[in-house]
């Protein structure tokens, strides 16, 4: 346990210094916009972070583009932001020491509180975990590895989306070259961690402090902290774009000048967004139907678009220089298929209806939340609902994938308390009249304090078995790491074998989830142009010369693909086993005949 709590110690340090570099960075550049009209001091901390994440995501990107993206480069920066910091940090204390602290919390509030902490503890432990999510070790952590070894932005086409556009990922790279491969995890949990305290913050002054615990522990709970994807930085760009398209709405009658420069940092954020993933494009209408209401001046248009191109212009521009399609490979159908068929283009589309699905229940009740008192009271969260109906009605239309709604989620959460309310309003109001009149008076607040202790023991068993869980996976040695991998992700053991002892080019089938433990790069998908449709391994010996003649020494596929080739004689010739663990093979390719 010291040794997991060692473990625990050093990756929440690098990232205690990483997050008050972000700081440094982004409250030197925040405190020239001037503060909103509805001041929050502790909402404009958190805003003031994620824009310098958003400043570190621009450096990165600028030092890739210039082949410069190399471990020095990465601690200048930090150092820089970290300086920053120390120099700031005595005035912002000094705000901090003279806020008002408020009245005194009431019992339902505490238990509000103490609900969010449960639900935050497991969160706090599952990055620490060695990477195993699919999609993490399919694309997003060997190319983030590929950019930290090679210090430059490339197209690997060994990969299956060698054209995404990939800005949350450069924090993925810097991470790895200064730390482990844990350490992306806790760039991925910071995002949600600030938009949690973001949402929490946002319902603290647009509701009530007990909706404003159930808001932000419903998005605690679906966020995913385990892993190095990107859903949940793109999240917290669009919340933060969310709230600084609100400001500017305060600000524009009162000091249209200052409003500008709100709507700046709102273009700035979706491009943030927009250069971590495609499916963000798609809240650009609403943002313009929103601005264009009432701000028509062309010069702050310009500007607002000059900002939202900074930090997303390079993959868009790259991909039409290079293959005709700014959205490569989303737009193939328009602008022309490169690496991609269009066989590969109707396999992604299946692929993601496949996943269509209901998301999290927790967030069902949003439909609801037009019928709360709110919706008509605060224009903010009638901003809020329209934003949530639009997301909906997007996704609706399009993937009906979860996790493609994740960017919304925050809001979603946000407003979907309304929700709640409501309903939990209709089921009080029934038991009501079912009470006798003798009954009534007192029921509630019995009633609400044995619920509420029932609900927090309940939640305090679940929060221990999962924190328990997510500890269990924590790997402070070697030994632990190997187990772990060996456990939860498939072919991991034959991959590494071929990484430590092959020195020719590997092609994997049906191993994508493995491919970041394996030699870097590795071959073979089931889409691009090295599908597995196109290297068929029978007849072995046609097969064996193509490979060879590529320079591949050897090929990696799970037991199941493995037993419907050595049956036949002819693939025994021309590929001879290596190495066979935890329900994975490598085969040697044989030198063809004279």
């Amino acid at each position: 346990m010291l040794e997991k709590l060692t473990f625990a110690a050093v990756h929440y340090a690098a990232l205690a210094i990483f997050v008050a570099g972000c700081w440094g960075f982004g409250r030197a550049l925040f405190t020239r916009l001037g503060g909103p009209v509805r001041h929050d001091f502790w909402l404009e901390t958190a805003m003031t972070t994620a824009l310098g994440v958003g400043i570190f995501i621009c450096v990165f990107q600028a030092l890739g583009i210039a082949g410069l993206l190399k471990l020095p480069g990465v601690l200048l920066t930090v150092a820089i932001g970290f300086a920053a910091a120390c120099v700031q940090v005595p005035v912002w204390l000094r705000q901090a020491r003279a806020l008002d602290p408020g009245p005194s919390l009431t019992w339902v509030e505490k238990a509000g509180l103490a609900a969010l902490a449960l639900v935050a503890l497991p969160t706090l432990v599952a990055p620490l975990a060695p990477p195993a999510a699919f999609d993490e070790l399919m694309y997003h952590l060997p190319y983030a590895r590929q950019v930290a070894q090679s210090g430059q932005l490339g197209i690997h086409e060994w990969l299956r989306y060698p054209w995404f556009p990939y800005n949350y990922n450069l924090l993925y790279a810097g991470a790895l070259l200064v730390g482990d491969d844990a350490l992306p995890h806790f760039m991925n949990a910071l995002a949600g961690w600030l938009s949690v305290w973001m949402v929490y913050r946002l319902g603290l002054q647009y509701l009530n402090r007990v909706l404003a615990c159930a808001a932000a522990a419903i998005w605690l709970g679906i966020g995913d902290y385990s892993n190095a994807l990107i859903d949940m930085g793109v999240a917290l760009f669009v919340l933060s774009a969310w709230i600084a398209l609100w400001w500017w709405n305060e600000s524009h009658a009162v000091q249209p000048a200052q409003g500008a420069r709100w709507l700046a940092l709102a273009a700035f954020f979706l491009g943030l967004a927009a250069g971590s993933k495609y499916q963000a494009l798609t809240f650009l209408p609403l943002a313009a139907w929103f601005v264009v209401r009432r701000e028509r001046r062309p010069a702050v248009w310009v500007a607002g678009l000059v900002c939202f191109l900074l930090p997303c212009v390079y993959w868009y521009a790259r991909n039409a220089v290079m293959t005709g399609d700014p959205f490569n490979p989303i737009g193939a159908k328009v602008f022309g298929f490169t690496n991609w068929n269009l066989a590969d283009y109707k396999n992604q589309v299946d692929d993601v209806r496949a996943h269509a699905a209901l998301p999290n229940f927790l967030i069902w009740p949003v439909v609801l939340a037009p019928l709360s008192l709110a919706w008509r009271r605060s224009p903010a969260v009638h901003a809020a609902i329209v934003f949530c109906a639009y997301s909906l009605l997007v996704w609706a239309l399009t993937s009906r994938y979860p996790r493609y709604m994740t960017a919304s989620f925050p809001l979603l959460a946000l407003v979907a308390v309304l929700g709640w309310q409501v309903l939990l309003g209709w089921i009080a109001g029934a038991l009501r009249r079912l009470l006798p009149a003798k009954g009534r008076t007192g029921w509630p607040v019995r009633a609400g304090g044995v619920a509420a202790g029932l609900f927090l023991a309940v939640l305090a068993a679940v929060s221990f078995r999962h924190t328990t869980s997510e500890l269990a996976k924590v790997s402070a040695s070697p030994a632990e790491r190997e187990a772990f991998l060996r456990a939860n992700v498939p072919g991991y053991a034959v991959m590494n074998h071929v990484r430590e002892h092959v020195t020719g080019r590997v092609y994997q089938i049906a191993l994508s989830e493995a491919i970041y433990y394996g030699p870097n790069p590795i071959w073979g998908d089931t889409l691009g142009p090295w599908r597995y449709a196109d290297f068929p391994l029978l007849p072995a010996a046609e097969a064996a010369r193509r490979f060879a003649g590529l320079g591949f020494e050897a090929i990696v596929m799970p037991d199941a693909v493995a037993r419907t080739l050595v049956g036949h004689e002819d693939f025994n010739r021309h590929f001879t086993l290596m190495v066979a663990q935890d329900g994975a093979k490598a085969y040697r390719i044989l030198p063809p005949a004279p």
